[in-house]
């Protein structure tokens, strides 16, 4: 299928960009980070389309549904929107180091998704054939697509606030290329603010989707619980910036807690534990 040579391509120029990117935090050559920023949207736009065509394949062979049924397609939709929110951080704020710490997870979702995933497009099941299914998962996936932007930013706020406490020499050298801690606390805060309603919006069009495949909006399976432990984290962290002002260190690591259980809730779920959503896993 041609749609799997474009995704193979698109992973090819996620490599390059995520290369380029580090090599700019290495070198601080401005143009070797323009030059990151270019692959991502290169690949970006190649994303795009290949999701696009492998959607009119499934109209080709007779299935016609969108690309979002299968761990497959959720993977390689996830590593899209990463991009998405980073390709827009990146055009409104230039600090290109930012890529260093976000371009990793798309290229390693992409990498696992061509490397070790089957890339059938296969007939929906049952429960998979509603119009909520891809309302839930667009909401879903944009949402821990903000949350792993967050978390990357996160990361680099504890690296760069823990070397300005040691004074040591990396903070003038290469975490130069970091924006200020301030900048990071605020980027922080603002994907999450961009998260947290779409995973709200997630988990409401989730819970329609369950009542007209299942009838029962709410059933405590693993994977609508682990949704609202995440929905919770992410509340948390909200509630203790705007009523106790948790910011700096603590909110960093609420941000990267928040991302580990998303991605439990994501894959460990789908991969370890049974329930109604088995038919997300391999």
């Amino acid at each position: 299928m041609l749609s799997a040579k474009l995704f193979n391509i698109t992973t090819i120029f996620y490599m390059a960009s995520t290369l380029a990117f580090f090599i700019y935090l290495a070198g601080r050559n401005q143009k070797v980070g323009l030059s990151g920023s270019v692959l991502a949207w290169i690949g970006f736009a190649i994303h795009t389309v290949a999701t696009g065509l492998r959607w009119k394949e499934s109209y080709d062979i007779g299935l016609g549904h969108a690309p979002l049924s299968n761990l497959y397609e959720s993977v390689v939709f996830f590593a899209w929107s990463i991009v998405l929110i980073f390709g827009i951080i990146d055009a409104k704020y230039k600090y290109r180091v930012i890529g260093v710490f976000v371009m990793p997870f798309a290229l390693l979702g992409m990498t696992w998704a061509q490397l070790y995933l089957p890339a059938d497009i296969n007939p929906l099941m049952p429960a998979l054939q509603s119009n909520w299914l891809t309302y839930h998962v667009i909401t879903c996936f944009l949402g821990y697509a903000a949350f792993a932007v967050a978390c990357g930013v996160s990361i680099m706020y504890l690296i760069k606030v823990q070397s300005e406490e040691k004074a040591t020499d990396a903070a003038g050298g290469i975490l130069s290329l970091f924006p200020p801690t301030k900048v990071l606390d605020d980027l922080n805060y603002k994907a999450i603010m961009v998260g947290f309603p779409l995973l709200t919006l997630g988990i409401i069009t989730g819970a329609a989707w369950a009542n007209y495949a299942w009838g029962t909006y709410w059933s405590w399976d693993p994977k609508e619980t682990w949704s609202l432990i995440v929905w919770f984290v992410y509340a948390a962290f909200l509630h203790a910036r705007f009523t106790k002002g948790w910011v700096g260190r603590r909110a960093a690591w609420l941000s990267i807690i928040g991302f580990a259980a998303t991605i439990f809730c994501y894959l460990g779920v789908n991969l370890l534990l049974s329930g109604l959503h088995s038919y997300g896993g391999l």
